[in-house]
C-alpha cells in the first residue's frame, strides 16, 4: 500500500526558495472561500498557513465571493502561477473538469515540484446522478495526490479498498460561526420535522419520503411537519424545474399534513434560524457520503435522519434509514423519526470543544504541508 506521504515517481519534492516568513506556507486551495477550507484553518492565521484569494471566473463581478468554476484547475493558472504557491490544495469544484484536464493539471504540478494535497468530500458525488464521471477523476487525483484526507473512518477503509491509498481522517469543522454557536436554543413547544428540498440536486428524492412523513407524524402527540423548497422548481425554464415533485408537494400541502414553505435560497442567517426551528431535519438523499448539513445541525442542536448510504453515521450521531435509488423503506425512517421524537433534546455541540476541534485540524493540516514540502 502507498504512504499518502511517498511522492509520485520521479517527482522532485524539494521545498522551493521562498521571499516570505520562512514559517509562511503559501495554499493554493480549491477553492479558499468555502466554510469548510476557512474553518480547517487558524481563524488568527497562527498556524502560518495562507490562502490564495479564489480567483474570480470568466464573467464574475471583482465584488462577487462566487469562486466557480475554479480558475486554479486550469494547467495554465499553475503555469503562470506558481512562484505564488507551495502546496495544492484540492477540495470542491472539479466535477466539470474531464480526465484528460486533470491529468494536464497534475502534470503542470509536478512540472514545477508543487505537491498536490487532496481532500476526498465525496466519493459519490450528490449533484451527478451517473457515477462513472466522478470516479473517473478520482481514479485520477487520488493516486497522484501527495498526501490525502478524508472525514471518516469509512471514507478512508473505502479509498484503500479501491486505490490502496492510505487517507488521513480529519473530522469535519463548525460550520456555524460565532454567537450563533452557542446562542440558546428557543424552548420547543412540539415536534418540528423539516425537509428541505433545496433545488432537488440528483441524489435527492424527497416525495417519497415527505408522503411517508406525513403519515409517520400524524401518529406524533403535537408533531407537525414542514417541507421547504426553492423557486427554482417552479420555473419552466430553470435547471431544477422539477414539476412532478412540486404537484405533489402542493397536494399534501393543500390537506394540510404539511407545511410547505417556496423560496429562495437562505443567507446564513436565515439558515440557522431554520434549522434550529426544527426537531429533526430528513436528509431525503439516495447516495451521497459526507454531508456541511449535518454538520450545521450538530452545532445547532438539531437531530438529524440520514440515510445509510455514504458515512453520515460516521460523521456524526444520527438516525439512520434506508433510501436508495432503488426506493425508500418507510419501516426504517418510522423507526429513526420515533427514536428522534424519544430521545430528545439532540446532541449539541460544545463551543469550546469545536473550537479545540479546529485548532487540531488547523495543526493537523500545517503539518501535513510540511510534510510534502520535505
Amino acid at each position: 500500500m502507498a504512504s499518502a506521504q511517498t511522492s509520485r515517481a520521479g517527482t522532485s519534492r524539494t521545498r522551493p526558495t521562498r521571499p516570505n516568513a520562512p514559517d509562511e506556507i503559501r495554499v493554493a486551495s480549491v477553492p479558499a472561500g468555502h466554510v469548510y477550507v476557512r474553518h480547517v484553518h487558524a481563524a488568527d492565521g497562527s498556524d502560518g498557513v495562507v490562502l490564495l484569494p479564489d480567483p474570480h471566473p470568466n464573467g464574475a463581478p471583482s465584488t462577487s465571493q462566487r469562486w466557480w468554476p475554479p480558475v486554479m484547475l486550469d494547467p495554465a493558472w499553475v503555469r503562470d502561477h506558481h512562484d505564488s504557491f507551495d502546496v495544492y490544495h484540492l477540495h470542491f469544484g472539479f466535477d466539470a473538469q474531464r480526465p484528460g484536464q486533470l491529468k494536464d493539471l497534475v502534470h503542470e504540478l509536478r512540472r514545477h515540484g508543487k505537491p498536490l494535497v487532496q481532500t476526498v468530500h465525496d466519493l459519490r458525488n450528490p449533484h451527478h446522478r451517473d457515477r462513472s464521471a466522478h470516479d473517473a477523476a478520482l481514479d485520477v487525483l487520488i493516486p497522484a495526490a501527495d498526501s490525502l484526507i478524508t472525514l471518516t473512518a469509512g471514507a478512508a477503509a473505502e479509498i484503500s479498498a479501491r486505490w490502496g491509498r492510505t487517507a488521513h481522517v480529519l473530522p469535519h469543522p463548525h460550520v456555524v460561526e460565532g454567537p450563533e454557536l452557542s446562542r440558546p436554543r428557543a424552548p420547543s413547544t412540539g415536534f418540528v420535522i423539516g425537509v428541505h428540498a433545496k433545488s432537488l440536486r440528483p441524489n435527492m428524492a424527497p416525495l417519497p419520503v415527505v408522503r411517508a412523513l406525513a403519515r409517520i407524524t400524524t401518529s406524533l402527540p403535537d408533531a407537525r411537519l414542514r417541507v421547504d423548497i426553492h423557486h427554482d422548481t417552479h420555473d419552466p425554464v430553470a435547471h431544477a424545474y422539477a414539476p412532478e415533485v412540486v404537484t405533489g408537494l402542493a397536494e399534501l400541502a393543500s390537506t394540510g399534513s404539511v407545511d410547505l414553505r417556496v423560496h429562495d435560497y437562505f443567507d446564513d442567517g436565515e439558515l440557522w434560524t431554520y434549522l434550529s426551528s426544527l426537531d429533526l431535519s430528513v436528509l431525503p438523499y439516495t447516495f451521497g457520503t459526507h454531508s456541511g448539513w449535518l454538520e450545521a445541525c450538530y452545532d445547532l442542536g438539531t437531530a438529524v435522519a440520514a440515510p445509510d448510504c455514504g458515512y453520515y453515521a460516521d460523521q456524526r450521531p444520527c438516525h439512520l434509514y434506508r433510501h436508495d435509488p432503488e426506493g425508500l423503506d418507510v419501516r426504517s425512517l418510522d423507526i429513526a423519526v420515533r427514536q428522534a421524537y424519544a430521545h430528545r433534546p439532540a446532541p449539541r455541540a460544545d463551543p469550546q470543544a469545536r473550537e479545540g476541534e479546529r485548532e487540531a485540524l488547523a495543526a493537523a493540516h500545517r503539518a501535513l504541508y510540511e510534510r510534502c514540502l520535505t
